[in-house]
């Protein structure tokens, strides 16, 4: 399936544009027009409703609603001015986001947006006379249960609609966490098993399943002293996490760092992901992101570079540290740190032997020379040397990022903080802002590993199994020393597990709030009001849906 076909089958009224909460729209049915044939039409139905998963999991959307808001990632003022951003970033790390904030807006947007087109697919696929029809309607289904279970996730609630002239009904609690269980349940018969990452297949709804689930217990009461985990929740994860891995259709990779390659849409680890492929204009910047402004890792581009944004916390860091202390965690555990540009003497490297290094990057950064905006050669080879912040008008500033960083002026300069290039930084991108071609997980078969893992400790505090599960993900980076073994295993070494194997991709609020910790002390965060919890809804939405009194109600505390 092509990812954006040439479908022109909707219009989005202004209600859904603006306020993204009536979900109204026109379905135009143009195929006797255009002259589409009935698989382009069904074609043309589906593709929207993948289409802006791309956007939502850029850099300022649910990136950094889901990172920034926690422990492991921190987004200061950088060098006094960058990044201010009305101090949208500040406020998420504090658990002190507004209303107005606009990464919550287009997030919740983008989600709205994808609910409506599930609707317009779901509503216009059974007038199309072809083969896939079927499939392709159990997909739109699936995806709007996906983009609920996101809303729910992040706001709440979630709305149920069907008919697209309809006004959708909000659920909350216990309602919403059945709608979106029974919608994915519906759907996961008719999904295809051959189609995946970047579509929905029985792989991804088994994954999503597991998920809500495990998280069933903070859907049903988000603001609880004490999560009540039903022991039947639990069984149900290991079920479908069981269908995962014995199903033999995916593989734990050897390399981790292979799993966020440019290339990595055929990475076997992968069960559900967001389609990023250069061909279909991938576009993501989570590698650009956390980089220096002076690391430029493309000799064909001059102007592909970082942009001085998130870093990791000290708290964060030290999670490694202690674990391996007092052993190097970059020497000891292959998630953390991969080393790959080897300067030689003569700091002088062909355009192929210039790869940055992965993982977390720790004090002085060496990269390519750049002057005037052109990279200093050395005959027909590239210099390589220490970098500075040249590109900041700071030439004296060493690239030399430190444990340390906060939201005081020297907490904020350009050097501060660990960085993160997780996501390998593509070899097609000219600025870094586009062409980021790598497919971003949303399920992989690692994170399957432990949640089974963690559903085993909550049903029946087995941990020996959970402990087996949890190795078994260590043991497979083999591509070098894998992290050596546990020998044992408990809920806060789980939750430590899943910081190192899944950082930075979106599921650290999640786990945070399941855990416990989401009221923790950590860097410039003190709040520990459990009603932050959950994200403001945008104001935007609710004066939309100011014509329905008492329709879309603020969350508590804001």
């Amino acid at each position: 399936m092509k990812k954006i076909v040439i479908s022109s089958l909707m219009l989005f009224g202004l209600l859904v544009l603006n306020s993204c909460t009536d979900l109204t729209e026109n379905v135009l049915d143009e195929s006797s027009v255009t002259g589409l044939t009935d698989r382009q039409a069904a074609d043309g139905n589906l593709a929207p409703v993948y289409a802006r998963l791309p956007d939502l999991f850029t850099h300022t959307n649910y990136f950094a609603v889901q990172e920034i808001s926690t422990d492991e990632a921190i987004l200061p003022y950088r060098g006094g001015t960058d990044w201010g951003d009305n101090g949208i970033y500040l406020a998420l790390h504090q658990h002190l986001p507004t209303s107005t904030d606009p990464n919550l807006r287009n997030t919740w947007l983008i989600l709205a947006q994808g609910i409506s087109r599930s609707i317009t697919a779901l509503n216009t696929l059974p007038t199309i006379n072809d083969s896939n029809t079927k499939v392709y309607l159990a997909e739109a289904r699936g995806m709007r249960a996906y983009y609920n279970m996101m809303l729910l996730d992040l706001f709440g609630l979630v709305f149920k609609k069907d008919d697209p002239q309809a006004t959708s009904e909000i659920l909350r609690g216990e309602q919403a966490l059945e709608y979106v269980k029974s919608e994915l349940l519906a759907a996961e018969p008719d999904l295809l098993t051959t189609v995946g990452p970047g579509r929905l297949t029985k792989g991804g709804a088994w994954g999503l399943l597991a998920r809500l689930y495990l998280n069933a217990a903070v859907y049903r009461d988000p603001y609880a002293a004490q999560f009540a985990f039903k022991t039947e929740d639990m069984d149900k994860v290991i079920e479908y996490t069981d269908k995962i891995i014995s199903s033999g259709q995916y593989q734990l990779a050897p390399d981790y760092f292979s799993v966020f390659n440019a290339d990595n849409h055929t990475n076997k680890e992968l069960i559900f992901a967001v389609d990023q492929r250069a061909e279909l204009n991938g576009h993501n910047r989570l590698a650009y992101f956390s980089l220096s402004g002076d690391q430029f890792p493309l000799p064909a581009f001059t102007g592909a570079n970082g942009t001085d944004g998130p870093a990791i916390t000290p708290d964060f860091y030290r999670t490694w540290v202690n674990a391996y202390a007092p052993q190097d965690p970059a020497g000891i555990d292959p998630r953390f740190y991969r080393k790959n540009l080897n300067i030689p003497a003569d700091s002088c490297m062909t355009a192929g032997s210039v790869v940055m290094d992965r993982g977390i990057l720790r004090g002085q950064q060496y990269g390519l020379l750049r002057v005037n905006g052109a990279f200093v050669r050395c005959g027909s080879n590239y210099r390589v040397g220490r970098l500075v912040h040249i590109t900041r008008n700071r030439p004296t500033l060493p690239v030399n990022f430190t444990e340390q960083i906060d939201f005081s002026v020297a907490g904020s300069n350009y050097n501060t903080g660990y960085r993160v290039l997780k996501y390998e930084f593509s070899p097609k991108s000219q600025s870094g802002r586009n062409l980021g071609d790598v497919d971003i997980p949303i399920v992989r078969l690692a994170d399957v590993y432990l949640m089974r893992a963690e559903a085993k400790l909550r049903k029946s505090s087995d941990a020996a199994g959970a402990l087996a599960d949890v190795n078994a993900v260590r043991a497979s980076r083999t591509a070098s020393t894998p992290a050596p073994a546990l020998t044992s295993m408990n809920l806060d070494l789980l939750f430590r597990e899943r910081g190192f194997e899944l950082y930075w991709e979106c599921q650290r609020r999640t786990d945070m709030i399941r855990f416990g910790k989401y009221e923790g002390t950590w860097t410039e965060k003190t709040n520990a009001d459990r009603q932050k919890r959950l994200f403001p809804i945008p104001q935007t939405a609710i004066d939309g849906a100011s014509n329905l009194p008492g329709y879309l109600t603020q969350n508590a505390s804001y």
